[in-house]
């Protein structure tokens, strides 16, 4: 939706050449008229006096990366985007729109991700004006709607994902960059009325509520305990099998199930305990 149309207004400086003309000329008839006597000749240069200074009242100035709407009793009129000193009918209201890119930070915000936990999340947000009618006359304070809009979109796009999961799984923390395009994907088909651009939208802060914090620190750190175990188990189960193998390859010695069963458990101990073995010298035989 857009309403907005460009149009050209004055050259500025030629009308102000104008106008010094017709300050001149007013002066010079005033003069001539209260030499000569002729009250007719003052009223008249005093009205038109009074009229140039009217004009000299449509005199404005855009500056790069601004905009100029200009209305007229209500009506618009048209938005002068070009930059430089113009002049339009002083009758007509300018509203100045500035068109510069902005960075918006959001509060940050406790809301339930997809599996009911509480979590601070809080964005980025970069953006600019592309449409200065409807940023003007489409929506109450466009900024203000802007920064609403981005709580809302934040909100929105925690309670459809988890904080964390598995990797195939988008999730707010490990899919970074698929968040944050669906983010700014949601948001500018909200800031389009509002005649605004999303530049970027980027998560700035993520984390897990104060009250659940430690609980769920220590679940991660559960989780990491045991993905470390297991590649350490599948470690040690391929070195035991590798050292079976070439003791049978090499016929170094002959072992019954039951005294492979006894070396898989000893080397299984050896492999996996956090601290170092402690060798027992058997001076006996194999089975004492």
């Amino acid at each position: 939706m857009t309403h907005n149309k460009v149009v050209r207004a004055a050259n500025g400086w030629a009308m102000l050449l104008v106008n010094l003309v017709f300050y001149a000329a007013s002066i010079f008839w005033f003069i001539s008229g209260a030499r000569d006597g002729v009250a007719f000749t003052v009223i008249a240069a005093a009205l038109f006096f009074t009229f140039t200074c009217f004009l000299g009242a449509g005199f404005f100035v855009v500056n790069p990366n601004y905009s100029a709407l200009l209305v007229l009793f209500g009506r618009y009129k048209g938005t002068v985007s070009t930059n430089g000193f113009f002049w339009t009918n002083p009758l007509n209201r300018r509203i100045r729109i500035s068109l510069r890119v902005r960075n918006q930070e959001t509060s940050r915000l406790k809301v339930n991700e997809r599996s009911g936990n509480p979590v601070d999340i809080a964005a980025v947000v970069v953006w600019r004006v592309v449409d200065p009618y409807c940023a003007q006359f489409e929506v109450d304070e466009y900024q203000q709607y802007v920064s609403v809009q981005s709580e809302s979109a934040l909100r929105n796009l925690a309670t459809r994902y988890h904080y964390d999961g598995e990797d195939h799984e988008v999730t707010l923390r490990g899919s970074t960059d698929e968040v944050n395009d669906k983010l700014k994907e949601e948001l500018q088909e909200r800031l389009n009325r509002a005649g605004v651009e999303v530049m970027e939208a980027r998560l700035s802060h993520l984390a897990y509520a104060a009250e659940i914090a430690s609980e769920m620190l220590r679940r991660q750190q559960a989780t990491a305990v045991v993905a470390a175990r297991r590649k350490i188990v599948e470690g040690a189960v391929g070195m035991v099998e590798h050292a079976l193998d070439e003791l049978s390859r090499k016929n170094i010695v002959k072992l019954d199930d039951e005294r492979k069963a006894t070396m898989v458990s000893n080397l299984l101990v050896v492999l996996c305990s956090e601290s170092s073995a402690t060798p027992v010298v058997n001076a006996g035989t194999l089975y004492q």
